[in-house]
């Protein structure tokens, strides 16, 4: 019995812990926020943890500036060994032979014609005119499909694994064309199964007589070689540590670039990444981070902390531009194409800085970009000091420039206004290279526009997804609901006219005195054009739109026409749910009669 009292105390002791750890999370609590905090901060480790390893990148056809010694014992993927050894299997490789399909049709209208002239061949015993016929269609296509080449070539490609069924050794010199020996005609006819040896003769005897010229096979030719080189392996070199590389002032080769990379490749592999004071370091950089941008939030935008839609906002936008940085590492160095030696500028930051600067502001853009730049930097394989440089120049570009956008096509010209950043920069890293003009300059220039118009096509099509789940209204989507083709817009102007230029003038008061106040300005005006919507359902009841008719309140007691009065809030309130007005408009119509009594219908009851 005592037990199972203490059983039940613990059941409603532990339900009543959790309903209030529930009820601290619907409120938005520290709870909610230190589990955003968390995800953030394994996020952020992993991002720091699983880092490439970095090796200075030398440009292709330049002149080596320094030694480079390999680090450790690797094999690299040898191209040049590679095409020696293709080059030696294809080169024992002779010439392959075939009979012209003219000449073989030809022979057999010949043969057709001898019939005809010939009747003798009917006294042998066992052949027919069809059986003949049969056994020449059967014999043509034998000699059309047949190649000829020299026994030793036969051998390599069975070898090779090619097939080889139709193929005959011929033991002959190696010329452009000759006759095919009489001999051969016997190999032919053994071939042919389930056919009377007499018959057989008649055919041979027949053939023999006949020249037929062998012609080379150029196509099937370099169709065999193609395939041996396709089942040549790759060869590989090795490479021992400390063995010297390149030199200073030697001029980079592909090879050089295919040794680096191989390298790096062997150094990553040798990571012992799951050594428990690395994992620690990471993960005590990663909350060093978090630590600063809560401090900085704490001191510049406490709002945001106080909100867990903003914070997840925030730790959202920051986790998918270090998901796309690192995506776009591995897509560059895992590439079978030379990828790693045209994008030596790759620009990831500007993604977040034009999210930030739209959905926030351009101080909360300004630090987080500038915490970016050196976690990206610090964590990615690419050369410090111009990724840097590049992605600091183009954030502040995004920065300035998206102070007044108000269409999302602005987007573009904001990418358009950091490329014309992006080329002086470019220039100037050439210049310090002492290099006026190389290919590599232009496949920077070209690299960096599509980075740029990627990021364009990525903000654009993300905006209205992270401002639909975290209810942002942003100056676009505000301008967007002042467009006069808004169909809630037109039936204001057109069915409450009265209402609607109430509102512009209310509009223009509200923006002004927002101004003043260094509030949103852009919202109080956009605000006060729908915050009547609700005099659609009854628009004769309000003056504004009675024009020179009769005032129907006359007709109504004081308290209903204070009622009709009060319902246009709800009303609207209905309208513009229907019409999926953003949460902040609609708090709007809901408040903007306030709790007060409706005055002048009070005073009428109260006379």
């Amino acid at each position: 019995m005592i037990c199972c009292i203490n059983d039940a105390r613990y059941f409603f002791i532990m339900n009543a812990i959790i309903k209030n750890i529930l009820s601290k999370l619907k409120k938005n609590d520290l709870g909610f926020r230190l589990i955003l905090a968390i995800v953030f901060w394994i996020s952020l480790t992993l991002f720091l943890h699983f880092k490439q390893v970095r090796l200075d990148v030398l440009d292709l056809h330049s002149i080596s500036n320094k030694y480079v010694v390999s680090q450790i014992n690797f094999d690299f993927p040898d191209d040049e060994a590679t095409i020696l050894s293709k080059q030696k299997k294809i080169e024992n490789i002779n010439s392959i032979y075939f009979i012209d399909a003219k000449q073989i049709k030809l022979k057999r209208i010949n043969f057709e014609n001898y019939l005809i002239d010939n009747p003798k061949w009917k006294n042998l015993a066992s052949i027919s005119y069809e059986k003949i016929n049969d056994l020449v269609d059967r014999f043509e296509k034998m000699l059309i499909a047949s190649r000829f080449s020299d026994s030793k070539t036969i051998k390599r490609m069975k070898n090779h694994k090619i097939d080889i069924t139709n193929y005959i050794a011929l033991n002959h010199e190696n010329k452009k064309d000759f006759i095919l020996p009489k001999g051969y005609f016997s190999i032919f006819a053994k071939k042919l199964e389930n056919v009377p040896e007499e018959t057989l003769n008649f055919m041979s005897n027949y053939f023999e007589k006949n020249d037929y010229r062998l012609t080379l096979d150029y196509l099937t030719l370099s169709n065999v070689k193609k395939l041996i080189e396709k089942n040549v392996a790759q060869k590989y070199s090795h490479i021992s540590a400390g063995e010297l590389i390149i030199g200073s002032n030697e001029k980079v080769t592909s090879k050089h670039l295919a040794i680096i990379q191989s390298m790096k490749a062997a150094l990553a592999k040798n990571r012992n990444l799951f050594e428990p004071l690395t994992i620690l370091g990471n993960m005590l950089m990663a909350f060093i981070f978090i630590s600063l941008a809560v401090f900085y939030l704490k001191l510049e935008q406490p709002r945001i902390l106080r909100s867990v839609k903003q914070l997840s906002l925030v730790f959202s936008i920051l986790i998918l531009t270090l998901l796309s940085a690192k995506v776009m590492e591995l897509v560059i160095l895992r590439s079978t194409s030379s990828l790693v030696e045209v994008i030596r500028y790759p620009i990831v930051v500007p993604f977040a800085a034009l999210l930030f600067s739209i959905l926030f502001n351009m101080r909360i853009s300004l630090f987080f970009s500038t915490v970016l730049c050196i976690i990206i930097a610090l964590s990615l394989a690419v050369e410090h000091s111009s990724f840097l440089t590049i992605n600091l120049v183009t954030s502040l570009i995004v920065i300035v420039s998206t102070k007044c956008m108000r269409k999302r096509t602005q987007v573009f010209t904001v990418c358009a206004k950091c490329m014309l950043g992006v080329v002086p920069i470019i220039l100037a890293s050439s210049f310090i290279k002492n290099r006026f003009f190389h290919l590599n300059l232009v496949t920077n220039i070209s690299s960096s526009i599509i980075f740029l118009l990627i990021i364009g096509i990525m903000v654009v099509g993300l905006l209205p997804v992270l401002e639909t789940i975290f209810d942002v209204l942003t100056d676009i989507t505000l301008m967007e609901y002042m467009d006069p083709n808004n169909e809630l817009l037109r039936r204001i102007t057109l069915e409450i006219p009265g209402s609607y230029q109430h509102s512009l003038v209310l509009g223009n008061l509200a923006e002004a005195a927002a101004q003043e106040i260094h509030a949103n300005a852009l919202f109080c005006r956009v605000a006060t054009l729908y915050h009547d919507i609700g005099k659609l359902t009854n628009p004769n009841y309000f003056i504004e739109n009675q024009g020179s008719g009769v005032n129907i309140h006359q007709l109504l007691t004081p308290q209903e026409s204070a009622e009709v009065i009060i319902a246009h809030v709800t009303g609207g309130e209905m309208l513009a749910k229907k019409y999926r007005l953003p949460k902040q408009i609609i708090d709007i119509i809901k408040q903007h009669h306030g709790t007060t009594l409706v005055y002048y219908f009070y005073r009428k009851e109260m006379e």
